[in-house]
């Protein structure tokens, strides 16, 4: 097991790895940026260290920086989180050089995982089903009208190195998509320094359902059920839950196997999320896989009592899975609802100075936040301050749990998406768990 674990990165993301760590007896060092410099997790750390200003691309998103700490510092493994460097091919290629665990899975899947388009086509030939849609990124827009027309409206333009909801449009005529293409290749162009992008038919109504994967060296690879994450405003996901409501037990069974078998497909080790679309009748296609922790990896850890961050540290260092998939148990409902510092009716990011910060509690209740009251929460990053996640025996207590945690929580100084998930806890259709949710943004 390692001694000691550089955490390049912030936040929520980087205190949870710093639990993890500590429970496994591995000191910690926090790469952070200037800005950073009075957070929680840096607080918390056995030691930390400045890699640049407040903004991402010249600290959290600056190779040689992050390289050079984990020298300093004698840190023996990287965990890069989500975001910043977690799907960076490249980085993850330097580590290894320089002799650097980096915590996740190889280069080469993240490489291969990582051009969409290409993925796409992993899945295709691992036979999984895919998205009507190009079979690699479309050359120009003469293609994209071609293509369109061939499949039908409505079509969405997604970036071929895209994540994370950027790079992507949904195109519902033929007049609209000479100049979603051009802003599609734009925002891709300046959100992952490739403008390639890839057309897929769009499916109405469907539901974001994910599987999260497990895999060591040793070719063990298992499923830890799965999460809807239909609920999403801007392609940015707002709450999730596990088990997904509306699945009945062969379409899961398959996403299940579909997941698996892309997974050994690219000898996947380390955690990932194999997600789909799902229609109203029940058929799935592949869409992505994420090479990373997910933001919402708790509402799994709730219902199978698998600590993942833990899995991903143990797996890095070598060591073989804990158990086979027989004794994955899939217990009960969770609900995961993301607090962002966000006006709850616009989604506009609203920084500034907490005050007050008092998180809920009391039974099947977990909070993953980095917030302390006089804490600055900074404007070049990442709205998300908090997630509170519950768990009951079933969907209903479930719901009503996290009704009661976030009537309790009180955060002052600045505005939340509180209010909005509490309209969305009260909502007949969400409360349903049915296929449509009519009143709320679901943009997939």
């Amino acid at each position: 097991m390692f001694q000691k674990i550089l955490i390049a990165n912030r936040g929520e993301i980087a205190l949870r790895i710093l639990r993890a760590c500590r429970e496994l007896g591995i000191r910690t060092v926090i790469a952070h940026s200037k800005v950073d410099a009075q957070s929680l997790p840096v607080r918390l750390a056995d030691e930390s260290i400045c890699v640049g200003p407040d903004e991402a691309r010249s600290s959290y998103l600056n190779i040689p920086s992050i390289i050079s700490a984990a020298y300093i510092t004698d840190s023996e493994a990287i965990h890069p989180g989500y975001g910043f460097l977690s799907e960076n091919a490249a980085f993850a290629d330097i580590c290894r050089a320089c002799g650097i665990v980096f915590i996740g899975p190889s280069p080469e899947a993240i490489r291969l995982m990582g051009d969409k388009a290409q993925a796409r086509e992993l899945a295709r030939q691992a036979g999984v089903a895919i998205i009507p849609g190009s079979e690699g990124p479309l050359k120009d827009e003469e293609q994209a009208l071609s293509l369109a027309d061939a499949i039908g409206f409505p079509v969405m333009l997604k970036a071929a190195s895209g994540g994370g909801g950027r790079g992507m449009r949904i195109v519902r005529s033929r007049d609209a998509l000479p100049q979603s293409f051009a802003t599609c290749q734009a925002e891709a162009g300046a959100a992952f320094g490739s403008s390639e992008v890839y057309l897929e038919k769009f499916l109405d109504q469907a539901r974001h359902i994910e599987v999260q994967v497990l895999g060591d060296r040793a070719g063990t690879r298992i499923h830890l059920g799965e999460r809807d994450c239909s609920v999403q405003r801007r392609h940015q996901k707002l709450l999730e839950e596990s088990p997904a409501p509306v699945l009945v037990s062969e379409t899961r069974a398959g996403l299940y196997k579909a997941a698996l078998s892309l997974a050994q497909a690219v000898n996947y080790t380390s955690a990932g999320t194999v997600e789909f679309l799902v229609d109203r009748e029940g058929h799935f296609y592949f869409i992505e896989m994420n090479t990373r922790i997910q933001v919402e990896h708790p509402v799994t850890e709730m219902v199978t009592g698998i600590d993942l961050v833990r899995e991903q540290i143990r797996i890095g260092a070598g060591e073989s899975l804990g158990g086979k998939q027989e004794a994955v148990s899939l217990v009960g409902h969770a609900i995961e609802c993301r607090i962002n510092a966000e006006d709850p009716a616009t989604f506009t990011p609203c920084p500034g100075r907490v005050t007050a910060w008092v998180p809920p509690g009391g039974p099947g209740v977990r909070v993953d936040s980095h917030l302390l009251a006089s804490y600055t929460i900074p404007s070049v990053y990442d709205s998300l301050i908090a997630k509170i996640i519950v768990h009951g025996r079933d969907r209903e207590e479930a719901i009503r749990r996290m009704q009661r945690a976030l009537a309790e929580t009180i955060v002052e100084g600045i505005k939340t998406t509180i209010p909005f998930h509490q309209r969305l806890l009260a909502d007949p259709a969400f409360l349903a768990g049915g296929f449509a949710l009519p009143r709320l943004e679901v943009s997939l």
